[in-house]
């Protein structure tokens, strides 16, 4: 059984929506914020963050990372094979380094933070820097889809959607984009999105 240490309001929702795409049985051990600093969290994760996954004898932290293994698990389509396995890791590592800072910059300045912390300017930098990269993705589908690997849904649309999700469900202007905003409609309400976006929302 996956062991998900962390909360659904966290990145572990990534890692929550990954296992219920994959099949796989799956336990979440409740390790909120505030806690990641305690020493039984650190053994699991030495950075002192959530999420991080038990899976047997490995333990995994980063929930990208987590997610890529349980996909592996699952096989294909969720992890296809030769090429197209490849351009998983491609979207993937997107997500990571292009999507996610620019939008966890305007995340954080518009309804992360309290309000009186908040910036402004830095909140639309990060909207700008954000539409730069979501104007590639917009391309992308257009050549394509309806997913990001072709026809089949792959953990690099659950990794790279569960990224975009705060600003999907807390009114980023997607109107430049509708190809993306369809795409994160679908992918955010398949059914195991929802039931991982359940724990997270309930």
């Amino acid at each position: 059984m996956l062991r998900i240490h962390g909360i659904a309001r966290s990145r572990a929702f990534r890692c929550i929506w990954a296992a219920e795409e994959a099949g796989l049985t799956y336990e979440i051990v409740p390790v909120g914020f505030g806690a990641e600093h305690k020493p039984e969290v650190l053994k699991v994760n030495p950075n002192g963050k959530i999420p991080a996954l038990q899976d047997g004898a490995l333990t995994l932290f980063e929930s990208l990372a987590i997610n890529l293994h349980v996909a592996r698990k699952a096989g294909a389509p969720l992890m296809p094979e030769g090429d197209d396995a490849s351009r998983v890791l491609q979207w993937t590592l997107w997500a990571a380094t292009e999507a996610e800072p620019t939008h966890q910059q305007w995340a954080y300045n518009t309804y992360v933070r309290p309000a009186d912390q908040r910036d402004a300017a830095a909140a639309k930098a990060g909207a700008e820097a954000l539409a730069q990269r979501l104007a590639v993705l917009e391309k992308h589908l257009e050549a394509g889809g309806p997913w990001l690997v072709g026809k089949d849904f792959t953990i690099a649309d659950c990794n790279l959607a569960a990224v975009l999700y705060g600003g999907w469900a807390n009114g980023f202007d997607f109107a430049r984009f509708p190809k993306v905003k369809a795409w994160l409609d679908a992918c955010l309400t398949r059914p195991a999105a929802l039931k991982a976006r359940k724990l997270r929302e309930g």
